[in-house]
């Protein structure tokens, strides 16, 4: 029987005060669940990103780290980078520690359960599994006509994309020594 891997949960912040601590109750209970299933490592970790933010985000970061070290650590940039910059730098910060890395948004608009089946994919051999939406319903108006506007657009334009795909993905260790090394 092969070892658990080590998963780390990126979740990019900025600005996040209001939802960081149901977040991480929440994905607190989940890592538990996985680990006592042995699914996962006991190395694993959910590993916030402080873009900048001007709120306590980065206060509650360190405030969980300081409860639950088996459970939680941040890493906080210097000044707000955007969120594809923020999700990098904790793919890139993840990766020295993990096997497996999910990203996600730190709202839970994404279905945590779904961890479960992107980790059976991966145990099938499967280096990136994404997260698709069923539905827009949970998104504000303006947001579900531009978004579903982006992947109508972007399909015109002949690129090969996942339709209502978000940073709710897998990735393995592998891929992103491979994304470290492009240039």
């Amino acid at each position: 029987m092969s070892r658990a891997k080590t998963l780390y949960i990126v979740i990019p912040c900025y600005d996040e005060e209001e939802v960081i601590q149901k977040t991480a109750d929440c994905l607190r209970e989940k890592l538990t669940s996985l680990i006592k299933n042995d699914v996962i490592s006991r190395q694993s970790r959910i590993l916030f990103v402080n873009d900048g933010s001007k709120d306590r985000t980065w206060s509650l970061i360190k405030d969980l780290h300081q409860a639950y070290p088996q459970y939680f650590t941040g890493i906080s940039l210097s000044r707000n980078r955007g969120h594809q910059n923020a999700l990098l730098a904790g793919l890139m910060t993840a990766k020295q520690s993990a096997d497996i890395i999910i990203s996600m948004d730190a709202d839970l608009q994404d279905d945590i359960n779904v961890i479960d089946k992107m980790l059976k994919k991966y145990q099938a051999g499967a280096e990136i599994v994404y997260g698709v939406r069923s539905s827009r319903k949970k998104d504000a108006f303006f947001k579900r006509i531009t978004a579903e506007g982006f992947y109508k657009f972007m399909k015109l334009m002949g690129v090969d994309i996942v339709f209502n795909h978000a940073d709710y993905r897998l990735t393995s260790n592998k891929v992103l020594n491979e994304l470290e090394r492009y240039q």
